[in-house]
């Protein structure tokens, strides 16, 4: 279990919003890495209240798969695919000022081996749509992971957050 989290870096999306939050030069020092984020999207006019996000390491867009297991307006439902996918951000159709969480926890990121990750997310609105998501997810590449990248279809909005720890095992 782990002993100790450590900040290595914070973003905070300032007002004209983001594409994306990047974290770079992510030093080989720890032995996991935890991203614990607050985030909505700009998108509007979908009548939903969440958006899909989007998880790149190292630049890269390839070799990604994921398992979801999600309750959406009171659905469960599974998924799989062959993309970045990694959880849902709240959206500008949900409550005013709401924001989803997540959390995302990859272990052994500075490894020779594939990096696994998994992640669970919640969006917030006051209204009937919702979601909670549970995702598993790989990025086949031996490579350690050097930066880390979430978007989404939208841009994030104002005062989205995320901070990165490394994670110190005893």
């Amino acid at each position: 279990m782990a002993n100790t989290f450590e900040l290595i870096a914070s973003s905070t999306v300032g007002v004209l919003g983001a594409s994306s939050i990047d974290f770079t030069s992510i030093p080989s020092t720890y032995t996991d890495l935890c991203i614990k984020a607050s985030l909505r999207t700009a998108q509007f006019g979908t009548a939903e209240a969440s958006q899909s996000l989007l998880i790149q390491f190292n630049g890269t867009t390839t070799n990604y798969s994921y398992r979801l297991l999600q309750g959406y307006n009171n659905t469960a439902a599974s998924y799989n695919g062959t993309t970045r996918f990694f959880g849902d951000a709240t959206n500008s159709d949900a409550t005013a000022s709401t924001f989803g969480n997540l959390e995302i926890y990859i272990p052994n990121y500075a490894g020779s081996t594939n990096k696994s990750y998994s992640a669970d997310s919640v969006t917030e609105n006051n209204g009937t749509k919702a979601a909670a998501d549970l995702d598993a997810g790989l990025w086949s590449n031996s490579a350690a992971i050097t930066s880390i990248s979430i978007s989404a279809a939208s841009n994030l909005v104002q005062y989205s957050t995320a901070y990165l720890y490394g994670v110190k095992n005893a």
